[in-house]
């Protein structure tokens, strides 16, 4: 399997994870609205305000996922910008890994999850298309499209 296909892989597949996921947001926003409702996420209302818009950017950025796995070598950017948020998101982690108050709740789990971010990080950077496959593929795009044109 090639890199590119690689990274076409990890992309939607990143995608349809952040969906979902953001769907879970926004459904446990919904959830706890109900009368007598026992919260899926351990906050209170303003919490669960703030989850539902987290859900719903989760759900955009999902889009975009989904976008840069259909024209990888035309959005390397989201790719990096991706591997960025999910360093941040990694360094988040550590932090409160790191802050007894997280540690005596969460234990060991900010650990393996900054792990788990760190290499998704990687492997989205390591198999990101180079700027001379994306320029090369952008060329023949706008060839076959003005040859399109032409024949018209």
């Amino acid at each position: 399997m090639t890199r590119l296909r690689l990274y076409r892989l990890l992309m939607g597949t990143l995608g349809i994870a952040f969906f979902v996921f953001g769907i879970a947001l926004v459904g446990a926003f919904f959830l706890y609205q109900r009368p007598g409702s026992v919260p899926l996420v351990p906050t209170g209302p303003v919490g669960h305000y703030f989850v539902a818009f987290t859900g719903c950017a989760v759900i955009a950025w999902s889009g975009g996922l989904v976008g840069a796995a259909r024209e990888p070598l035309s959005s390397r950017s989201i790719g990096t910008t991706t591997a960025f948020v999910l360093v941040l998101m990694a360094v988040v982690r550590m932090v409160a890994w790191l802050i007894g108050d997280y540690y005596s709740w969460l234990g060991d789990l900010p650990r393996t999850e900054a792990s788990v971010l760190l290499l998704t990080a990687f492997a989205l950077i390591w198999l990101r298309p180079t700027v001379a496959e994306s320029s090369a593929t952008l060329e023949n795009s706008a060839v076959a499209a003005k040859s399109e044109g032409d024949g018209a």
